[in-house]
């Protein structure tokens, strides 16, 4: 390794200089802090300082990641409108052997960011594709806004015009999944208000500059936050939409008969109840109440 090479593969750590290895040769996608910069992992520092070249949507906010780690490894600009003629250029250097770091301006580079094309490419000429797992806003709003986790849905950015973003909303409604949303402030109040109008009053959250100085999670129904907002006016910053799972249709009392009869074949009273209350959602004082008008009608017969 040459004086010049040094230098380039190294990063500052508390202070620290660090020398970091020669990335392996292929595409390392690589996600980046979404506003604390302090976010970084040291394995994505260890990278950007080893790679051959890091390819971002915006070298100067790039640039000031990598200011602050001290890192100095070349930088080329790859985005929506440059992506058809840079694509050969960074797949030449991998086939020379090279090692590519892929950053999107902040978080986890291919969700909603151009780096999808690279990274189909990459894989069908056969080079290795290292993934680097770190900030993602999509993430840090599911976890913060307080709404079910176990089955999400993320569907990116609503379209843009009314009528064509009701008719989305409209396709999404069905999902028994908590929704995951992009919005821009300019649009955030017209797009509560119509997911308010196709979705009803579900809780949701709107999740603003996360991990930011002025970083805020305000929860409330939709159609309380799309009245919020048109009063307000359009927030600044990075907005997450996240939206709570429809209600699951209640039990009708036939489904309740049906299955106490079925339980309560095999089970004493208590275990019957106990049972088709977690089968069915019911409360378990109105399933016993169910229960016992049964029990009396079989004794009566």
């Amino acid at each position: 390794m040459d004086s010049k090479d040094a230098r380039q593969r190294c990063y500052l750590l508390a202070g620290t200089r660090l020398a970091a290895p020669k990335a392996a040769a292929g595409l390392h996608v690589v996600a980046t802090p979404i506003g604390n910069l302090s976010d970084i992992t040291v394995r994505a520092l260890e990278t950007l300082a080893g790679a051959d070249v890091i390819a971002c949507e915006d070298t100067r906010i790039t640039g000031r990641l990598t200011g602050r780690y001290g890192i100095e490894t070349p930088m080329l600009a790859y985005h929506d409108h440059n992506g058809a003629g840079m694509r050969p250029r960074l797949l030449a250097r991998l086939a020379a052997g090279e090692a590519v770091a892929l950053v999107s301006d902040a978080g986890t580079p291919l969700v909603s960011d151009p780096g999808f094309k690279l990274v189909v490419a990459a894989a069908e000429a056969g080079h290795r594709i290292h993934p680097l797992p770190g900030a993602s806003a999509l993430l840090a709003a599911l976890v913060a806004a307080g709404l079910p986790t176990d089955r999400f849905l993320f569907d990116g950015f609503l379209p843009p015009k009314s009528g064509q973003r009701q008719g989305r909303i409209a396709e999404l409604r069905p999902f028994p999944a908590t929704l995951v949303l992009y919005e821009t402030g300019p649009r955030l109040a017209e797009s509560l208000a119509d997911l308010a109008k196709g979705l009803g009053p579900r809780p949701a959250a709107v999740c603003r500059e996360l991990t930011k100085a002025f970083e805020e999670v305000r929860r409330g129904s939709l159609d309380a936050l799309a009245a919020h907002y048109e009063a307000a006016g359009p927030p600044k910053g990075e907005i997450v939409l996240v939206i709570g799972p429809p209600a699951e249709p209640e039990a009708q009392d036939e489904d309740v008969d049906g299955a106490l009869l079925r339980a309560l074949a095999d089970h004493s009273l208590k275990d019957a109840v106990a049972a088709v209350s977690a089968l069915t959602g019911r409360q378990k004082r109105d399933v016993y109440a169910r229960a016992l008008a049964l029990t009396r009608a079989d004794g009566d017969a």
